[in-house]
C-alpha cells in the first residue's frame, strides 16, 4: 500500500471507532485503498480525501441531489458505476453523522447478488 496522506488517516481512524462496531463488519485494504467489508463484499473505502460508499443507484442519486458534501466516487480519479458516491468531511469525525448512510450500504451490499 502507498502511503496514505494525512487526511485519509484521520478519516479511516474516524470510521474505524464508527463502523467496526457495527456487526459482521471488518476494516481491510483493497487497490490500496482503506477499506470496509461486510461479508467479503466492500460497502466503503477512504479515497480522494473522503469516503466511498456503494448504495442503490437511486439512493446514490439522492443523496447527490440532496447533499452539497456528495459526489460521485471517481477513485484514482476514474469513474465507477452509479451506486458509489463520495461524501466529503473536511473534519473526519463528521462521518459519525452519516451512520444512517453506512447502515444502509450495509443492507444494501448484504443484500446485493454477485
Amino acid at each position: 500500500m502507498a502511503t496514505p496522506n494525512a487526511i485519509d488517516l484521520s478519516h479511516k481512524q474516524a470510521l474505524d471507532a464508527v463502523l467496526l462496531k457495527l456487526p459482521g463488519v471488518e476494516a481491510g485494504e483493497m487497490t490500496g485503498l482503506f477499506a470496509y467489508f461486510v461479508g467479503k463484499r466492500m460497502f466503503a473505502c477512504v479515497c480522494n480525501g473522503g469516503v466511498g460508499v456503494r448504495l442503490s443507484a437511486a439512493a446514490a442519486a439522492n443523496l447527490q441531489f440532496s447533499k452539497d458534501n456528495v459526489v460521485p466516487f471517481e477513485p484514482k480519479g476514474r469513474k465507477s458505476t452509479r451506486e458509489w458516491i463520495q461524501i466529503n468531511h473536511a473534519d473526519s469525525a463528521d462521518y459519525a453523522n452519516d451512520l444512517e448512510i453506512f447502515e444502509s450500504s450495509i443492507a444494501f451490499v448484504r443484500a446485493a447478488k454477485g
